[in-house]
């Protein structure tokens, strides 16, 4: 619940009381908090039994005690029992007590250690010197009521409550345990000279190569080098569908290798690998704080010293205007106002649900860096998204090669393919690859010279070359009026067109496609059913940003837009008032990702990208926003509800406990009752935010 609390050794919060959780979470990490309260939990529950029978009897049956046992060793019996179990089963809540009155961090330990004190002190006394107490709360013995069996239930319930709040909270971590148990512990290097053998996981080096057999797991990530297969990517994507692999393709540390056998080089290893980075980020998002703990603070701050206080009011008022026996009544009254009132569950509320939320996202393949991300998410009302590798593919082809009159086709794109090799534009890449279809080789390039945003210039076999927009070639006084029309009708149909010249003559276009994702239109029409207004930016001319706009039923649309233009929308929209999420996956994208109200990767993007985001969709599929739109709503709402049950319950239960109900119902609520209740809220906060783990998203 308080993050800021580190140390390099398991132990307990020293604000809140409760245990620390692992930075680092290993798959076969015990709890040994868990066994630690389990034991002092069984060995209190087994002296406490005789006791609360014992003490149960004598007030409701006495005529089944033996004749023969007087009133003095029934109580000396519950004396003797509950002393190991107060000051043993007890002990771990005392020393938590103690220490927060020492830091002055009041907490659910101060009024456990204050209430069961308080009971147990008074009991002590009563038994060895009754005699002090008025006559009217004397027995014919002499001998004054005691509550030896109140003091051992309490700690004994308690113990039961800490046992199964921690064997929850141990849950809420399974979407790590199950990441961390993705990796296979073994994989199978090729040595220098042919030979095989088993190595650990933790052995494998950058460039080594690695075999991996039909049925196994891919080790680390890495480039297969030899061989073709079906890999099962579901555990980090999420999407059942199985994805190819080819020589060059890359691999996925603990993704499934389905049928063929693969020779892969390791890339990323250890802590590079993306599982590792995943569980990293997982890790750290379970352990930030939402904005709405704020609230729960705040009121944790005031609420023990106010407990405290009512249950001084409670005791005086029980003391001087209450019935006789009036010291009994006040001290019951007292010790279970300070019982019920313990605000674990205010406190558990948030950290709890925010725990389960992002580990579900995870086994989703969406990433969420930190709490106050997954809080925005539920607020956003408008949805910047980029379009080149977040709408589309990301993958340009060239599908159309248009040629002017006396120009040969495979000339042109002989000379068009060796002058974007120089090239790191994304269409060169396009080109490229429909060169290497056509079997076209390559030549020599002299003088090359790239205009950024604009084109790129050279010499092959004394011919100068120009490639770029139809503006810029007019720029240098070409003449490409002879393949406009061509190049406007391909715009219209969402192509990019890039044109070329030769001695400054326009030679030809390439007119290049960037497919559509299948799942962009769904996910956009699914994000409007949410009232989330969708913006494209698009760094392409108006009509071809307009025609894939039109595809995806797209209003608002931003053409020509230059990398530092993307963060100066996302601005001028958060003036406006809006709610901003920015998606995109590249370098350029970066600025715009840091600026949003929350900014989200496609996992194929740059890792400057997912950087400067807070969410990352593995799979990059817009999907992803739907499904982490519908997840942040659950969990906000899970818990409002947390918090909205842990208020109520403190509000209402605190008068109960002091006897509100006494002068209509003569109810005075017993500290044991109030011990099980209190007991039972943490829990059933606990187990409200599990119900995150089993939403559809």
């Amino acid at each position: 619940m308080h993050p800021e609390i580190i140390q390099d050794y398991p132990g307990i919060c020293s604000k809140c009381g409760m245990a620390l959780e692992p930075i680092t979470l290993k798959a076969n990490d015990e709890n040994t908090e868990l066994e630690y309260m389990k034991k002092h939990f069984l060995i209190s529950a087994a002296l406490t039994l005789p006791i609360f029978v014992l003490g149960m009897t004598n007030d409701l049956a006495p005529q089944y005690l033996p004749e023969n046992v007087t009133m003095q060793e029934i109580q000396w019996f519950l004396f003797l029992f509950s002393i190991p179990v107060v000051l043993w089963g007890g002990w771990p809540f005392f020393v938590r007590g103690y220490n927060s009155v020492k830091t002055w961090n009041l907490n659910m330990f101060t009024l456990i250690t204050i209430g069961v004190s308080t009971a147990w002190i008074y009991s002590i006394t009563a038994l060895l010197f009754p005699e002090i107490f008025p006559s009217l709360m004397q027995t014919k013995e002499g001998l004054v009521h005691v509550y030896f069996e109140s003091a051992a239930v309490i700690i004994t319930l308690v113990l039961l409550g800490q046992v199964l709040e921690l064997n929850a909270r141990s849950k809420t971590n399974d979407a790590i345990k199950t990441l961390l148990n993705l990796a296979p512990k073994m994989a199978h290097l090729i040595e220098n000279n042919g030979n095989e053998k088993e190595i650990s996981l933790e052995d494998i080096k950058v460039g080594n190569k690695l075999r991996i057999k039909p049925g196994e797991k891919i080790p680390v990530d890495g480039v297969v080098i030899n061989g073709s297969s079906n890999i099962d990517e579901s555990m980090i994507t999420g999407e059942p569908i199985l994805v190819q692999k080819l020589a060059n393709d890359k691999l996925i540390g603990a993704t499934i290798n389905k049928n063929g056998t693969l020779v892969m080089q390791a890339e990323r290893v250890g802590s590079d690998t993306m599982l590792s980075q995943i569980i990293q980020m997982v890790s750290s998002a379970q352990r930030s704080r939402a904005p709405i703990q704020k609230l729960a603070d705040l009121v944790s701050g005031y609420f023990v010293p106010t407990v405290v206080l009512c249950a001084f009011f409670a005791f005086f008022g029980w003391w001087i205007l209450g019935p006789e026996p009036r010291l009994a009544y006040a001290v019951v009254a007292a010790v279970s106002v300070l019982i019920i009132a313990c605000p674990c569950a205010l406190g558990l509320a948030t950290p709890i649900s925010i725990m389960v939320g992002t580990g579900r996202a995870a086994l989703s393949g969406i990433l969420i860096k930190d709490a106050q991300t997954l809080e925005s998410m539920e607020k956003v009302t408008v949805l910047v998204v980029d379009k080149t590798g977040t709408l589309t593919q990301g993958k340009p082809k060239v599908t159309k090669l248009v040629t002017a009159k006396g120009f040969d086709k495979n000339k042109v794109l002989q000379y068009g393919a060796s002058l974007e090799k120089a090239s790191e534009h994304p269409l060169a890449a396009a080109v490229l690859e429909y060169a290497k279809e056509k079997e076209v080789s390559l030549l020599k390039v002299n003088n090359f010279n790239s205009i950024t945003g604009k084109g790129i210039e050279g010499e092959i076999e004394n011919k100068k070359l120009v490639l770029g927009s139809d503006t810029y070639l007019e720029s240098l006084n070409i003449v490409v009026e002879e393949l406009v029309t061509q190049a406007d009708e391909m715009r219209k149909d969402a192509k990019t067109v890039v044109f070329m010249s030769i001695d400054s003559k326009v030679s030809c276009i390439f007119c290049i496609e960037d497919p559509i994702k299948e799942t962009s239109l769904e996910a956009i029409e699914q994000l409007k059913k949410e009232n989330i207004e969708i913006v494209m930016l698009s760094g392409d001319n108006e009509k071809t940003a307009n025609a894939v706009a039109k595809k995806l039923a797209i209003s608002k649309v931003h053409s020509n837009v230059m990398p530092k233009d993307k963060g100066n929308i996302v601005k001028q929209l958060q003036s406006d008032g809006k709610i901003v999420a920015m998606a995109g996956d590249g370098i350029n994208d970066a600025p715009a990702l840091a600026q949003a109200n929350v900014g989200i990767a496609m996992g194929t993007g740059t890792d400057v990208a997912i950087e400067s985001a807070g969410i990352t969709l593995i799979k990059g599929d817009l999907l992803g926003i739907v499904k982490v739109r519908k997840l942040s709503h659950a969990t906000m709402n899970n818990i409002r509800q947390n918090l909205f049950f842990a208020f109520i319950y403190n509000s209402a239960g605190v008068p109960i406990a002091a006897g509100a109900l006494y002068p209509f119902f003569g109810i005075l609520l017993s500290p044991v009752i109030a011990a099980a209740a209190m007991s039972l809220s943490s829990v059933s906060v606990i187990i409200n935010a599990l119900r995150l783990k089993n939403i559809k998203i």
